[in-house]
Order: C-alpha cells, then sequence, then structure tokens
C-alpha cells in the first residue's frame, strides 16, 4: 500500500487563491482524495507520462473524437482527456443530487405553466416581458400535454464552486444538453490507465446511464404494453456531438436516423423507412434544435427534420424528448428567476444556489452593469457554448465599448455575473502535478423515480490561468469519481 503521510499528501503547486477540489486550504489531501493522490505522487515523472500516453493511445483506438468548425471547415480531433480525475465526496453529492432534483422538478412546472395558463406571469412571479422575448417559446407548443407534464426529460446543469467550496448551479441546458457520451468514456479510459487504484477505492459507477436514458425514454411510449420502437434524431455526421448520437444509440440499442429517415403519413403516426418497409417509431430522442425539427412547421428550408413531425406529437402519437418548446427555460435571463420558480412551485427553498446575476432589464441593475463590466461576465440570454459572452477583466476597452451599446439596445437580453474563481484540481502537465479551472456538467433523467449520473462530466480549461473549459475552445476533461 502507498504511503500516504507527509510529505506524499502536500499540495505540489501554489494555489491561486480559489478552492482546490482535492487539496483542502493547509495543502493536505482531502479525505476522498487522499489515495488516488498517493498514487500519483509516488510515482515518478516518467511513470506518469506512460499513463497518459496509456489514455492517449486508448482514446484514438475507441475512435472518442469531437468536431470543431474553424472557418468554414469542420475538423475531427482526439477528444483532450486528462488522466487525473476530479473527486467528490459521496455524502456530498447526495445533496447535490436532491438539488438538481428539485431543480428539474420546478423548470418543468414552469414549462408546463407557460405553456397553459401562464400563472407564474399573472401572479408577478415572472415579468411578462421576459415572456415576451424568448427566442425558444414556441406558441405551436401552447396547449400541448406531454405525458405527465414533463416537458424537459433529459438536463444537463453546469455546477460551479466559489472560494469557499460551495456548489453554485451556472446554468441549465435543456434544448439537446451533449457530453455524456464522454463522461462514460472517460470512466473507461481511466480504468484502463488506473486499473489498481479501481480495485483499492469504492468509486460509484457512471456506465449505467444508456440503459436508464433507454428506460426513461420506453415510458413515454403512446403504446403502453407494446416494446416501444425508440429511435436517436440527429442532424448528421457534421454536427460537433455525432460521436455521442452515434455512441448513445448503439448503447441503448436505438435506431439513429436523420430527419430524411423518418416519414409521417396520413395517420399522423410517425415510421422509419427500413428494407422491409415502413416501422413505427414510438419514441424519438431528438437531438436537432426546435426550428429545425419540422419544416411544415418551423424552418421551412430544413433538411435536418421530418416534415409533420410536429403534427404527429401534438396528437400524441409520437414521444419527443426533450419536448419541443422546452428550450423557454433554456434561458439565461429566466434562470435568474429559478430560485423563485422552485419556491412558487414546490414551496420549497432552493437547495442549489444560482450565481448572483444582475438582469439588465431592470435600470438600476443595468447602470451597475454598465459601470462595471470591466469586473463582470455579461452573457447574451439564448447563446450557448461560451460564445457571444464578455468575460471583463479578460477584454479590451474596445470590446466593453461594443457590449455597452448592445446592453443599451437590447437591454432584456443580457445578465451579467461575478467573475468566478473556478474551483481548481490537479492537472497532469509536463509530467507535474498542475492546477486547472473546472466545471462539473451531472445529467439528470425526469420522470417518476428521477436519476442523477454519479457525478458527471468534468470540464478542464488546460491553458494555465483560463477559465474557459469548453472543448471547442481550448477546454478538455476529467474522469469524475464520486468515492465512498
Amino acid at each position: 500500500m502507498v504511503d500516504l503521510s507527509p510529505p506524499t499528501r502536500a499540495k505540489p503547486y501554489q494555489s491561486p487563491g480559489c478552492y482546490d477540489e482535492l487539496f483542502d486550504s493547509q495543502g493536505v489531501a482531502r479525505p476522498a482524495a487522499a489515495e488516488l493522490l498517493g498514487y500519483l505522487q509516488g510515482w515518478p515523472a516518467e511513470e506518469r507520462e506512460a499513463r497518459r500516453l496509456a489514455a492517449d493511445l486508448a482514446i484514438q483506438a475507441m475512435g472518442i473524437t469531437f468536431t470543431v468548425y474553424s472557418e468554414g471547415s469542420a475538423i475531427d480531433r482526439a477528444w483532450p482527456f486528462d488522466i487525473v480525475p476530479r473527486v467528490i465526496d459521496a455524502r456530498e453529492w447526495q445533496r447535490a443530487r436532491t438539488g438538481l432534483v428539485q431543480r428539474l422538478t420546478a423548470l418543468n412546472a414552469f414549462i408546463a405553466d407557460i405553456y397553459d395558463r401562464q400563472l407564474v406571469v399573472r401572479d408577478g412571479v415572472l415579468p411578462r416581458d421576459v415572456l415576451a422575448q424568448s427566442m425558444n417559446f414556441r406558441p405551436q407548443c401552447v396547449g400541448m400535454r406531454p405525458p405527465g407534464d414533463i416537458w424537459a426529460h433529459i438536463c444537463g446543469s453546469d455546477l460551479v464552486r466559489d472560494a469557499d467550496g460551495s456548489l453554485f448551479v451556472l446554468e441549465d441546458n435543456l434544448r439537446v444538453p451533449s457530453g455524456v457520451a464522454y463522461m462514460v468514456e472517460n470512466r473507461l479510459i481511466c480504468k484502463r490507465v488506473f486499473p489498481e487504484i479501481f480495485e483499492r477505492m469504492s468509486i460509484l459507477p457512471v456506465d449505467e446511464y444508456p440503459s436508464e436514458l433507454l428506460d426513461t425514454l420506453a415510458q413515454l411510449s403512446p403504446r403502453p404494453g407494446e416494446t416501444p420502437n425508440v429511435a436517436l434524431l440527429t442532424p448528421g455526421i457534421y454536427n460537433s456531438a455525432y460521436f455521442e448520437h452515434a455512441w448513445l444509440a448503439g448503447q441503448m440499442g436505438a435506431e439513429l436516423v436523420q430527419g430524411s429517415d423518418l416519414v409521417v403519413t396520413d395517420d399522423d403516426c410517425v415510421y422509419t423507412r427500413t428494407v422491409f418497409g415502413l416501422q413505427r417509431v414510438d419514441v424519438i430522442y431528438r437531438r436537432v434544435d426546435d426550428l429545425f425539427l419540422d419544416p411544415e412547421t418551423f424552418n421551412r428550408d430544413s433538411m435536418l427534420g421530418t416534415p409533420g413531425l410536429m403534427r404527429a406529437w401534438l396528437k400524441g402519437n409520437v414521444a419527443l424528448a426533450n419536448a419541443p418548446g422546452a428550450g423557454v427555460a433554456d434561458d439565461k435571463v429566466v434562470y435568474a428567476f429559478v430560485p423563485q420558480l422552485i419556491r412558487y412551485y414546490l414551496g420549497e427553498e432552493p437547495i442549489l444556489p444560482n450565481v448572483p446575476t444582475y438582469l439588465c432589464m431592470d435600470p438600476k441593475q443595468r447602470d451597475h452593469v454598465l459601470a462595471n463590466l470591466d469586473q463582470l461576465v455579461v452573457k447574451p440570454a439564448n447563446e450557448s457554448g461560451g460564445y457571444g459572452m464578455l468575460v471583463g477583466p479578460r477584454s479590451s476597452a474596445e470590446e466593453r465599448a461594443v457590449f455597452a451599446d448592445l446592453i443599451r439596445a437590447r437591454p432584456g437580453n443580457y445578465i451579467a455575473q461575478p467573475t468566478l474563481a473556478l474551483s481548481t484540481t490537479p492537472t497532469l502537465v509536463d509530467g507535474e502535478l498542475a492546477p486547472r479551472h473546472v466545471d462539473l456538467r451531472p445529467f439528470i433523467l425526469a420522470r417518476e423515480d428521477p436519476y442523477v449520473t454519479m457525478g458527471g462530466l468534468t470540464r478542464v480549461a488546460l491553458r494555465e490561468g483560463s477559465l474557459v473549459v469548453n472543448s471547442s475552445q481550448g477546454g478538455g476533461s476529467k474522469d469524475t469519481w464520486v468515492v465512498e
């Protein structure tokens, strides 16, 4: 057994002044991470490098890629992965799981209300202007009642820590949340790299997610009592998340289809074209955005969707997950109201708090934002992936002036938040452990017995000092260990 006494457990780097996931404020390994760090710090640099190379070879052999779009071209790249996992104590994670379920329950109640009586607007909890300016509200969905009033069946909420280690929800992703395939593949890579550690530590599993997702989708079938035919609708091979689409379909035993593979017939049911003729589809896990889902209803020029798909859904002949229109809650302005939505719909206090947020639609808050652009992060309501935002402390005077004009022109489209000192975790850099900033995306399945992954996808900013964790902008990922 590796000796875990000091100095093996001592922090090997100078802290950048924020919470560290594996070391406490005294530079000692946190209890859940002590055994892992004992292994890592007991190995010479050559051994760490050999393990890193083994991970790279596994990624190539397993064909794990993501797509980056640059200057009009699409480039497939090997998945950027750091072998040092993030470790979370199982007792802490239990509270986080409860908070995530609470949050998604309230968001589903909100979406159901918005497409029905809109009581939340009538009662003044959500300003009418927020709904009026939402780019993801779909009038075509008004009056629809999906099974169980669940609109968002799959959610990926991004969690971050502040300086004292408290967990905050940074944003909720309800349209087409991605990354879960990489979460599971990261675990498979780690098992190859650290087989002996998995034999000694009690690390909770994540590989049951595809079967849990399939169970969730099967429960939505409009033909109870029959084995449902589940399909995953992908935009195609040029989508940045196509690896995940193909991976999930294969793991679930579902059909991977594109819009042209499906047809809606005169009975308003959805069928997939096969060599044996048409076969009815009961549930579609769609990874196509609303506006491209059905050219009869939304974008007439869309080649990604299927004509009549919304008609079949509105008549209850096919289930769509996530439901069209669920993105009304995937809005950074709505995000600011989620604590109030939890109190309004559930009568409970939020378990996981929001990051403090300024609403530019409010004149006083807008004045504060404009006066402090050099200290804040400004985000547009409906962008994702880290695009279209201003990171004040890293911006130029010219960039701040542009954003000031944008905020004044459309104040309801912008929020602002303090620049977070994201927590760090040890990352292998040139054979040595160095701190890099991370966030965490767990995945939640909404159903009668809600499911939350054990941990999630830890995304890491691989460049020193960077806060950008998105893989499309130079970030990478780590395995996440929830340890008992």
